[in-house]
């Protein structure tokens, strides 16, 4: 029979609480996706909204009746006015234009703003900055770890002297050399200040350090070269810490708003997919809420599909890298 544990109800109680502080928001957000502007704006419809039709404003705009409808419809209508006529008019299209709340939302986050462009965008960035920090992380770590030379434990603390610094400190100076050079505005400019990363080479350093001396003395005894060991014994030992420090690093990249806010300044077609989200920022009278949470959603689900898929290993890669 387990024993009632205060300390143990402490901690339970403190785990549901963070828990809930933490998908508190992705729970709002996803609800504003599925809701109208007006139940938005009276903070009606519970956490699915009511999915009652509504009218799409910007359909109704575009089929709203002109002059010229209304002389064509006098045939229909002899016997009403010009305003009575309107009116009619006005009720068809509105009538054509209805549309579930949910699709609506969807529907705009993906016709009003090429959010797929700014997905693509997200996966290219994202991407080319993981492999580059892991071609440069990899022999870092291996020469940290497993080779020996004057000076290696000064370069390991400079690597932790990296960690501290803020990204915010840097950007700066990194934003007028890439200015300087002309490298604004392209991709170039999103991947290539970031392709060093000083947690990487730390993380990898970490497994490398659990990796038994006489795998790599044996692969020396074969006449493998140091690269070889690198790439051809120490990363497929690796596969667990490198979707470890995959997780971290993409999504750190994926959801940054900062550093593309500031070296993209004018081609839509770089945007990533936060800066996809200033597409919507006219909604500040929440009439643009349903949409932009739609984007918002629609910008999150990848990143959780993808945690999901490598929890496991994730988790195997933190712990072997000795990070608790």
């Amino acid at each position: 029979m387990t024993r009632f544990s205060p300390s143990l109800m402490i901690r339970h109680f403190i785990l549901m609480i963070g828990a809930a502080v933490v998908l508190a928001p992705f729970v709002v957000m996803l609800s504003y996706s599925l809701k109208s502007p007006a139940e938005i704006e009276r903070g009606t419809g519970g956490l699915f909204g009511a999915q009652e039709m509504m009218v799409d404003p910007k359909c109704a705009l575009r089929n709203a009746p002109r002059r010229g409808d209304i002389e064509t419809a006098r045939t229909r209508f002899p016997d009403r006015d010009d305003s009575a006529i309107q009116t009619l008019l006005t009720e068809e299209a509105n009538a054509a234009c209805e549309v579930r709340p949910v699709v609506f939302n969807y529907r705009s986050a993906f016709q009003d703003a090429p959010l797929l462009r700014y997905l693509l965008n997200g996966v290219i960035v994202t991407a080319s900055i993981f492999l580059l920090q892991v071609l440069i992380a990899l022999p870092a770590a291996y020469a940290l770890s497993k080779l020996k030379f004057w000076g290696r434990e000064a370069v390991f603390g400079l690597v932790l002297f990296c960690l501290l610094i803020p990204v915010h400190a840097i950007a700066l100076p990194l934003y007028l050399g890439l200015a300087k050079i002309g490298l604004t505005n392209t991709y170039a400019a999103l991947v290539v200040p970031w392709i060093v990363s000083a947690f990487g080479i730390f993380l990898m350093r970490q497994f490398f350090m659990t990796v038994p001396d006489d795998l790599v003395d044996a692969a020396r005894m074969d006449g493998m070269t140091e690269f070889a060991i690198v790439w051809r014994v120490m990363l497929p030992t690796a596969v667990p810490a490198l979707l470890a420090f995959a997780i971290f690093s993409v999504v750190a990249h994926w959801n940054d708003y900062f550093w593309p806010r500031i070296v993209v300044t004018g081609d839509r077609s770089l945007f990533t997919p936060p800066l996809g989200l200033r597409e919507f920022q006219a909604g500040a009278d929440g009439n643009l809420y349903g949409p932009m949470m739609a984007t918002a959603t629609a910008i999150v689900i990848p990143l959780i599909v993808a945690f999901m898929l490598a929890q496991r290993r994730f988790i195997e890669g933190i712990t072997l890298s000795g990070m608790k």
